[in-house]
């Protein structure tokens, strides 16, 4: 069930899921910031970031495509790569904090409509049915290795120095390689890709329950 039709058929559960949607990529962002200080870097702390304030991290275009498309993002947290310790590992594990949120919190709504006064529920249902959905759009959408989306950053960190200078030149250009890849009907099959392999995660995690 899309955004658009949930709201039409059920405007309360609409709205309820406002403040879950909108906080799973304010802590998209958090986690960022969260992990680049537990490495050393203070840029984020010092920008007023680390905070659940959605005014300090909401992006309108992003928030709104988020709605309207099933995916969105909000103004990325300040990072000072060069200040991170153990700058490949640093940046990895930076980079894959935002997507890994998402994921945990999928999993969390996931784990919650096992029950069933959660499933009889139609409104709760629905909440954490879609809570679940976008969590993973979020995540998988930001593990595609186009520059500035976390998984280039991801993959920067296992790239020899001089590759990671040649690939980072792409970034001023990546939204625009995203949206031709979205006009062209290439990025949602890398989207679903990336989608397997995290319903994939989930399965394991789950199974362990």
């Amino acid at each position: 069930m899309g955004l658009v039709s949930l709201l039409m058929s059920n405007p309360g559960a609409f709205f309820l899921l406002v403040i879950p949607l909108l906080y799973s990529i304010i802590f998209h962002e958090l986690a960022h910031g969260t992990v680049a200080l537990w490495f050393g870097d203070r840029t984020a702390k010092y920008a007023g970031r680390l905070t659940l304030n959605p005014m300090a991290h909401l992006e309108p275009i992003g928030t709104l495509m988020l709605f309207f498309v099933g995916f969105g993002w909000a103004k990325p947290v300040p990072v000072n790569y060069a200040q991170l310790k153990n700058s490949r590992v640093g940046l990895i594990s930076v980079s894959l904090a935002g997507c890994f949120t998402n994921i945990l919190l999928a999993i969390l709504a996931i784990f919650l409509l096992q029950f069933e006064w959660v499933r009889a529920n139609a409104t709760l249902s629905a909440v954490f049915s879609i809570t679940a959905e976008i969590n993973i759009i979020l995540g998988a959408f930001n593990l595609i290795p186009i520059p500035p989306l976390d998984g280039s950053k991801v993959l920067m960190g296992f790239l020899p120095e001089d590759m990671q200078m040649s690939f980072s030149k792409l970034e001023p250009y990546g939204f625009f390689i995203i949206i031709a890849l979205l006009f062209t009907g290439l990025l949602n099959p890398m989207i679903q890709f990336m989608e397997n392999i995290i319903y994939g995660f989930i399965s394991i995690v789950l199974s362990v329950f």
